[in-house]
């Protein structure tokens, strides 16, 4: 399947919603609409030319385990080794450690092409970023000296690991060990599974950040610690040393993502080195997880853009029937499916939810960008609060719409989409794991609501209503969009009353956190969503009106908020009724009573 990036609609978020190049100004990076958009056109060039080629034959293909070396899918370490020399693993890194120091609101845009390219390929180099996160903030500077540069320029890459047999969501079962050792390293024992590219062959060296109990450690997650465990050991030159006490037992046979290394890695005494200081490990660790889960949405944010695009293709070319007001393309033996109401629903379904999923997750990395360079500390530390409020809604939301924009894809093929050939049914079952790993959706909720809504009393999230609600306020002045707003204010009227009604209830009885966690966080983004597609259209009549050009593409972003408005954001009548639904009825039936 053939994937081409929609710069336009990333041109029109970035600059026309976000504006960008103020963004840089800010920011001081010196970057400019003009060099942004060189960016992004290479980028489009290389995913589309050198990486999204790769995707079906990884699929076919998948990973190879002997004698404890991986070999990845024929084209990987080519295409990976283009991916170090042009400078695209060190977009994001700090500029002392070699990185280009690219903005989120920028490079998030690239990250979505190398998602929707091959979300397998994208896998080995997603978590170095984080990687170079937690230990640009946390290590000391004898780690950061040795190990930093080469993580930034991508020629070394990083994992995360945390999940062990009996411990994955509760880190408290941990049972990975580390011991002291004269000369201040670490001895690391134990098992990790589900590390993705924990071993492969693109890179010279992997640096694993490990998480571990040290002897004398309190039980619990306050007792993690956080070690970087290399495959190799660096040497005082920089270059791989010995080979540690560390190897891949076995790759996972998975459902999706089959061209990515999913390892179980054993740490037999490996030699490894403390990040930050004793027992502030998970403190250490969510520096890298809260990228990941970034990262992850945009996960499903590239898979949706790809199937989108499929079956837009396919729609337009597949001759079934005839139109239900007759003919309409009278020449031709049946007309193209895209002229049925259903299959346009499903078209645009799939349409609002992508392009207003890349507008969240712009709006998001704008305040994770805000959080580390705004030259204020009062409002770096607003953008801090923002986006810990955004970052489950972004994993969970757009890993959730991922996989239905996916089946609807599917569901637009037909049976053909239920086949290999076409490669619709690998966007679907490589979408599946988005919902799972870095926290499960369901988790991702249970942050929203304990830590993100409770935590405050719903201060934060009463701020960012009240910035859409004032975004509605200034609609006013075009006629043409006074029903939108109404509609969208009064969708947030209800969830500021919403949010009243949930606080009141987890207070009174505690499984209600849980019982109303998924139905709140989808609630929520339908309604932001919302806000964003008012937005859109706002910037879309206004450019209208000045006459700009591209009257095509604005009028389409107007229809787009429509519909939008009329068939999307319903939705959230739904989950707002099964909020109301309470606890009780979840909880009524004892376990035992689950029978068949």
């Amino acid at each position: 399947m053939e994937y081409t990036a929609p710069l336009r609609d990333m041109r029109f978020v970035l600059h026309e919603l976000f504006d960008a190049s103020g963004h840089c100004a800010l920011l001081g990076n010196g970057l400019d609409r003009e060099l942004i958009d060189g960016v992004l056109e290479e980028a489009a060039r290389y995913t589309g030319g050198e990486i999204a080629p790769l995707n079906r034959n990884s699929d076919e293909e998948g990973v190879s385990l002997h004698n404890g070396e991986v070999r990845t899918p024929q084209g990987f370490v080519e295409a990976y080794r283009q991916y170090v020399d042009n400078g695209w693993a060190s977009m994001t890194g700090p500029a002392e450690y070699g990185g280009q120091g690219f903005p989120q609101l920028v490079a998030c845009a690239f990250h979505e092409m190398l998602m929707a390219a091959s979300l397998s390929f994208r896998v080995y180099s997603g978590l170095t970023e984080g990687a170079v996160l937690a230990l640009y903030q946390h290590g000391s500077e004898e780690l950061k000296n040795a190990y930093l540069e080469k993580l930034v320029s991508g020629r070394w890459t990083g994992t995360m690991c945390l999940t062990e047999p009996q411990a994955g969501t509760d880190l408290a079962l941990l049972r990975t060990r580390a011991e002291p050792q004269a000369d201040g390293s670490y001895r690391v024992s134990g098992s990790k599974i589900f590390i993705s590219g924990g071993e492969h062959d693109m890179s010279e060296n992997i640096v694993h950040l490990v998480l571990a109990r040290l002897p004398d450690a309190p039980p619990g997650v306050k007792g993690i610690s956080l070690l970087l465990v290399p495959k190799f050991i660096a040497n005082a030159d920089g270059t791989p040393g010995a080979r540690n006490a560390l190897s891949c037992g076995a790759l996972e046979h998975k459902m999706g993502i089959k061209g990515a290394a999913t390892c179980v890695m054993n740490f037999d005494g490996a030699t490894g080195w403390i990040v930050g200081a004793p027992s502030q490990g998970l403190a250490c660790m969510f520096t890298m997880m809260n990228d990941a889960r970034f990262q992850v949405g945009l996960q499903g944010l590239g898979l949706a853009e790809q199937a989108w695009q499929g079956a837009l293709a396919y729609a337009r070319e597949r001759l079934q029937s005839r139109g239900l007001a007759g003919a309409q393309y009278p020449e031709r033996p049946a007309d193209p499916i895209i002229v049925h109401p259903d299959v346009r629903r499903m078209l645009l379904t799939q349409k609002t939810l992508v392009e207003g999923g890349r507008m969240l997750a712009v709006y998001a990395a704008r305040q994770l960008d805000l959080e580390h360079g705004h030259p204020a500390p009062e409002l770096r530390r607003a953008a801090a609060r923002r986006a810990a409020l955004l970052i489950p809604i972004v994993k969970a939301f757009l890993t959730d719409m991922g996989q239905e924009v996916t089946s609807l894809g599917v569901q637009v093929y037909g049976g053909h989409g239920y086949i290999r050939e076409w490669g619709m049914e690998q966007l679907m079952r490589d979408s599946r794991i988005t919902q799972l790993y870095e926290g499960t959706n369901g988790i991702q909720a249970l942050d929203y609501i304990r830590r993100k809504l409770l935590g405050d009393g719903g201060a934060e999230l009463s701020a960012l209503q009240a910035e859409f609600s004032a975004l509605c306020d200034r609609q006013v002045e075009y006629p043409a969009l006074r029903e939108l707003a109404a509609t969208v204010q009064a969708r947030l009227g209800e969830w500021r009353e919403l949010t009243v009604e949930v606080i009141a209830a987890t207070q009174r009885d505690p499984q209600e956190i849980g019982a109303v966690s998924v139905d709140f966080l989808h609630y929520s983004a339908y309604v932001l969503l919302a806000g964003l597609w008012l937005q859109a259209a706002a910037r879309a009549q206004e450019a209208l009106q000045e006459g700009t050009g591209e009257e095509a593409f604005y009028r389409a972003k107007l229809a787009s908020a429509d519909f939008y408005l009329r068939r999307v954001l319903p939705r959230a009548s739904g989950h707002r009724e099964a909020i109301q639904g309470g606890a009780a009825c979840l909880m009524a039936l004892d376990a035992d009573s689950f029978a068949f």
